[in-house]
């Protein structure tokens, strides 16, 4: 006879598979497991829909949970639903999961949902076929710990939609409703759906992009850039939702004065809470935004999009041409919308962005050489250690989308990335910060996340680090001249000596250079020191990433102070004993932080360490031949074996969000504003504070 069993929990039975529960509540979660009986060692309940006895293996428990929020929350009666529902393929017929089916005609399939294959492409598939072969308009794809919604369109393609229509709503009241930026947050796709921007992207290359004849790197640069700009439209409303939270009691803005999160209860509240907090928010006279797919035709929607991204270049100059135009046709543009609108940009510490571009970048010449973006929570780390204050001058010599950069603007002005005008006291904290790569790619990447970030003016530059003396020559280019000539003028100023591109009087350098491939030129290699052999003979090729260490001490000044990224080898290979001689007869080695093997994965396995520099100075940082090292070893890198980010659990199992709705990355680096133990970080500066470092006295 079957047995209620109490102890046993649906996250038992779905260890090792590809399925997880983060989309449901505990409520429905707790209930379903109330229901389980166990039958010969085997989990059982009886079927929500079927009302008969059903093992519990991992897809069914996503199932039965989606069939409670089918009932529950979009109110659709049971008769409307059906398991295993056939579908006929010529003489071949398959079973799809569960079917709803139209109100009026009860026989014609409406939403057709798909449980049983865990991975989102091969669920799309799956579900193509059964929505073609039905004509059913609406298909839900889930695993439990992820979901997409779609209207099929045509044959050919399927965009995304916001969510399922109720069952008293139509598909046009979803794509038709009033979508302000309360609605943004609130339904943002990436903590509310688990997915990243990055695999929202992938999913539009397998759908349109591949095919489309276009640059594909180009053309969700564009859409990415227009979308910044709809939501930093809504400006005003981003306010009225802070008051409204602050009324409330929630930390909403930064305490600028400690550029630490206000606090005004002892209590955490979770994203979730805030959701609630907003739903009672009045929006009615809110900006409706613009970039979205509100079911017009594909022509006008493409009009509607490219306006836009006019308006957007004219606010962010430089980024693209003047003459600039969406190259995407009006059916694929309209698929792309429809992926995007839902992704919340603004409010973020950039890892949402970043990981989007650094896969978009990954497969041209960036991967190849070697130089791959920084994970943001590796970049707070090295700003937290080397502490930046107000007046101070930095730079990024290998900036790709120049996180360091926008994280130390972070630092000073006490706010994320949170679509809100900066002041013009902090606007001169802005200008001091400045960025060099030789990838026009990521450049423009970058000076995109400055511009907004500072405001409306950016000092990221298009140069070769390396080759200094051709500088001369880039900066007679007109056209280059228009877009970086201010920037440039404003670096120029911090030259050691006029005339010479050499040395410059930063403050504090962070980077994380190329380290794949040697320098062969020996027009470049003539110009370091470690360029040439213990015979004072050059040589005929060196490490990129040596070139940079010696190029990295000539942009800072006496007392000046360094992060940089280096492969493991160069601190323990024999053959490397000239470079660590040469960097300790130039600085104080303040501290060597070895970062776990899948920091930057999957893009490398190469073993790497930050080193921490402070130049020697006759007052603030005296020589010394015996002196103490920072040294620690990160134990937690925040990503697994594959290269995927790992993320901090609930104690129901489930990812836990910040305030802003994003995912923490678990690692042992620093605290994320306390929601993580003190890492890394903070006992450097523990320990600088006892040292007496001239950067944390």
């Amino acid at each position: 006879m079957p047995k209620i069993q109490d102890a046993i929990s649906l996250q038992n039975i779905l260890r090792d598979s590809n399925y997880n529960l983060s989309l449901f509540t505990v409520d429905y979660i707790k209930e379903l497991e109330s229901k389980i009986k166990i039958v010969k060692n085997k989990p059982y309940v009886t079927c929500l829909i079927r009302e008969k006895e059903v093992q519990l293996k991992p897809e069914e428990i996503v199932r039965q949970l989606y069939a409670a929020k089918l009932i529950k929350e979009y109110e659709y009666p049971k008769k409307r639903i059906r398991f295993e529902h056939p579908v006929q393929f010529g003489r071949e017929t398959k079973s799809a999961d569960i079917v709803v089916f139209d109100q009026d005609r009860p026989t014609v399939e409406y939403i057709i949902i798909e449980v049983k294959k865990p991975k989102l492409k091969d669920g799309k598939e799956q579900l193509r076929s059964y929505c073609n072969a039905t004509g059913a308009p609406i298909g839900v794809w889930s695993n439990g710990g992820q979901i997409s919604h779609y209207n099929r369109k045509d044959p050919n393609f399927f965009v995304d939609i916001t969510d399922i229509p109720k069952a008293d709503q139509t598909l046009a009241d979803i794509l038709q409703e009033k979508f302000t930026l309360k609605d943004l947050i609130i339904r943002d796709k990436i903590p509310n759906e688990g997915k990243s921007l990055k695999t929202i992207i992938a999913e539009m290359e397998d759908e349109v992009l591949a095919n489309a004849g276009v640059d594909v790197f180009e053309e969700v640069f564009k859409l990415i850039f227009t979308k910044l700009y709809d939501e930093h439209k809504s400006q005003q409303d981003k306010n009225v939702i802070n008051y409204h939270l602050e009324s409330k009691k929630f930390p909403t803005i930064a305490d600028k004065s400690t550029n630490k999160r206000a606090v005004y209860s002892k209590k955490e509240y979770s994203f979730e809470d805030i959701k609630k907090a907003l739903e009672s928010l009045d929006s009615a006279s809110f900006r409706v935004l613009e970039f979205r797919n509100t079911g017009q035709s594909e022509g006008e929607l493409k009009k509607k999009i490219q306006k836009l991204f006019d308006e957007a270049r004219k606010k962010w100059p430089g980024v693209f041409p003047d003459e600039g135009k969406i190259d995407l046709s009006p059916s694929h543009l309209s698929v792309c919308v429809s992926s995007l609108q839902d992704v919340k940009l603004f409010n973020s510490n950039l890892q949402v962005v970043d990981e989007a571009f650094e896969y978009l970048v990954s497969k041209s010449s960036k991967g190849e050489k070697g130089q791959y973006f920084t994970p943001r929570h590796v970049i707070d780390m090295c700003v937290k250690m080397l502490n930046p204050r107000r007046g101070e001058h930095m730079i990024d010599t290998a900036a790709g989308s120049c996180g360091f950069t926008v994280h130390t603007i972070f630092q000073l002005t006490g706010h994320l990335f949170e679509n809100a005008e900066i002041s013009e006291e902090e606007k001169e904290d802005v200008l001091k910060i400045f960025g060099i790569d030789f990838d026009e790619k990521v450049v423009r990447v970058a000076r995109t996340l400055n511009l907004i970030a500072g405001d409306g003016e950016t000092n990221v530059l298009h140069l070769n680090t390396l080759d200094y003396d051709r500088w001369n020559e880039t900066v007679k280019n007109d056209e280059w001249l228009m877009t970086y000539g201010a920037g440039f003028k404003r670096l120029s100023g911090l030259k050691k000596e006029k005339g010479s591109n050499k040395e410059f009087l930063f403050d504090i350098l962070m980077a994380n250079p190329p380290f794949a491939g040697d320098i062969k030129e020996s027009r470049i290699i003539h110009k370091y020191a470690l360029g040439y052999n213990d015979k004072n003979k050059p040589k005929s090729k060196v490490g990129r990433d040596i070139l940079f260490i010696e190029r990295n001490l000539d942009f800072v000044k006496p007392g000046g102070r360094i992060a940089i990224v280096l492969p493991q080898g160069r601190f323990n290979n024999t053959s490397d004993k000239d470079i660590r001689e040469f960097i300790a007869g130039k600085a104080r080695i303040l501290a060597v932080v070895g970062l776990q093997v899948n920091t930057f994965k999957p893009h490398t396995g190469t073993k790497t360490s930050i080193l921490f520099l402070q130049k020697w100075d006759d007052e603030i940082c005296p020589k010394k031949e015996d002196y103490p090292i920072f040294f620690a070893v990160s134990e937690k890198s925040g990503k697994d074996n594959s290269g995927e980010y790992v993320f901090v659990k609930n104690g129901d199992g489930k990812p836990k969000l910040d305030k802003y709705g994003h995912f923490i990355v678990d690692h042992d680096l620093h605290n994320y504003n306390s929601e993580l133990p003190n890492g890394i970080a903070e006992a450097f500066a523990d320990w600088a504070k006892k040292e007496k470092l001239s950067f944390w006295e």
